[in-house]
């Protein structure tokens, strides 16, 4: 898509990684319209750097070409694609929704099938990567999208994604996104284990972490888990409140698939305890606590 014909990009969801996301986008040249939803101190920095607010989504969607998501969860999605002030209430035919959410893949599915009904197109997007790299514009975009719709959308990600894969139709995006989360909330859940074990039997977090840094064990999920603990950096910030969520999606995505979740489920009862400890806006590392706590350790 060249300059002259860059489509009106609008963008609802300012958080942690929509912030990022959001600059990027107005960096790269493109128009950009936002709707507040909870970061009202983002969108007014945003404004002053050139964007303009829309007093809905009804009225986000009537101008936007191509509107980007980034929400807590399909609840959330649900709510400002739907309704009467929703983005269906005001997008013409060929307007294009992007959900760069982690969601519940039926969910996608039925907002999908209500979107073109109307005309308009509907792509999941979810991101793979940290603030950090938000900011950075260097996350990776899972899209699942029609053809034609991805070779849309595909410049507008580019402007906060150094790598842009298109992975089949809707709802492979939310699918593999769920698959990538399991895994690394999964390491979470064997950290804090694994570390309470180590302090019940005399080895401290540094000991543990001189054998396991640089070593096969290691990654990146490892070393900003391992900031916090070592160091209390809030370095891997995803709240326990999200990880549950997305670990409910992903054994609702595996009954409906016949999968029996064995480890799934236990690793999901483990953020159910952080939840019921009151801990749910805590971020992920701060499970190794939880879980030394459950153990006396």
């Amino acid at each position: 898509m060249s300059d002259a014909i860059k489509p009106l990009v609008g963008f609802i969801g300012l958080g942690l990684m929509g912030c990022g996301m959001a600059r990027n986008i107005l960096a790269a040249g493109y128009s950009l319209l936002v709707a507040a939803n909870n970061s009202r101190s983002v969108l007014d920095e945003l404004i002053e750097k050139g964007a303009k607010e829309a007093r809905s989504p009804k009225e986000l969607a009537a101008n936007a070409d191509v509107v980007f998501l980034c929400l807590p969860s399909s609840k959330q999605v649900e709510t400002v694609v739907k309704g009467d002030s929703g983005l269906l209430a005001g997008a013409k035919p060929g307007t294009i929704i992007v959900d760069c959410s982690t969601a519940d893949p039926t969910s996608t599915q039925d907002l999908y099938d209500l979107s073109k009904a109307q005309g308009v197109e509907f792509a999941d997007a979810p991101l793979g990567g940290t603030p950090t790299q938000a900011d950075e514009g260097t996350l990776t975009a899972l899209v699942g999208a029609d053809q034609g719709t991805f070779d849309r959308i595909e410049p507008v990600c580019a402007a906060w994604a150094s790598s842009v894969i298109h992975l089949g139709p809707v709802t492979t995006g939310h699918k593999m996104k769920l698959l990538n989360n399991f895994l690394s909330l999964t390491y979470g859940a064997l950290y804090a284990e694994a570390l309470a074990i180590a302090k019940k039997t005399g080895l401290n977090a540094q000991t543990f972490d001189s054998v396991i840094r640089g070593s096969r064990m290691d990654c990146g999920f490892y070393q900003t888990y391992m900031q916090y603990v070592l160091n209390g950096e809030e370095a891997h910030k995803f709240s326990l409140a999200n990880a549950h969520k997305d670990l409910t999606y992903l054994n609702a995505m595996a009954d409906a698939a016949g999968v029996a979740t064995h480890i799934g489920c236990a690793v999901k009862n483990i953020y159910t305890h952080a939840l019921n400890q009151g801990k749910g806006e805590a971020f992920c590392p701060r499970l190794s606590e939880i879980v030394a706590e459950a153990n006396d350790a």
